[in-house]
């Protein structure tokens, strides 16, 4: 990974136009092609980036990075500020504990029992964003992305769309649709989730240890 701490400024041309003016930021390109821009506000989410598959392109005073569906992101170095580059290795991946952990793996182990037609393609898909809890086909062989929480909150649904967002930009999954699982959802966040077209679905995680089928609950 390379970290580059630098006076930039930014324009993306794709599905829309966005510029970010010069400001000190930090840009990270990392071993599987993809570029982040943060900023030192905004908390984790990058105010612009790039996904893999794409092209990087390192010029005199630019980085651009182009993908197969015609996007571009061209980042002007006005000042360089910090420039390293550390090897990262191969990741061993997040392990969840309590729970949501067991949750999640009782769920991947029957799937169908959040809907009959779903066939599980991996559990902990790897996206650049972090991994999907469970990634699923429906009967029409649609993509189904599924966040898997304890407590179902609007942050929860936040997290399940961008998963969708950075899907729907692969042609082989592309459009997805998005279901939140959870012991229990918050009003507030089923409120938000409906507007979103996300399905909520409150699961009991006895009934799931059990051998009969959960009585679970669609909203």
């Amino acid at each position: 990974m390379r970290l580059l701490v630098a006076r930039c400024s930014v324009t993306y041309e794709g599905r829309l136009g966005a510029h970010l003016a010069p400001g000190v930021r930090l840009v990270l390109l990392k071993a599987d092609g993809s570029i982040a821009i943060h900023s030192d506000s905004k908390a984790y989410k990058p105010l612009n980036w790039m996904s893999p598959p794409c092209a990087v392109v390192h010029r005199d005073g630019t980085i651009l990075a182009t993908n197969p569906k015609g996007e571009s992101l061209e980042i002007t170095l006005h000042e360089v500020l910090h420039d390293t580059a550390v090897e990262l290795g191969d990741d061993p991946g997040l392990d969840k504990d309590g729970p949501e952990a067991e949750l999640q793996q009782l769920l991947a182990a029957r799937v169908a029992a959040l809907r009959d037609d779903l066939v599980l393609v991996r559990r902990e898909f790897p996206t650049d964003i972090g991994p999907i809890d469970l990634l699923c086909r429906d009967g029409d062989g649609r993509a189904v992305v599924i966040e898997v929480k304890r407590v179902g909150e609007i942050a929860g649904v936040e997290q399940l769309l961008r998963y969708q967002e950075r899907l729907d930009r692969d042609p082989q999954f592309s459009p997805t649709t998005g279901m939140l699982v959870a012991q229990q959802i918050k009003p507030q966040a089923r409120v938000y989730a409906q507007s979103k077209g996300v399905a909520c679905i409150e699961v009991d995680l006895a009934q799931l240890r059990g051998d009969s089928d959960a009585d679970l609950k669609l909203f």
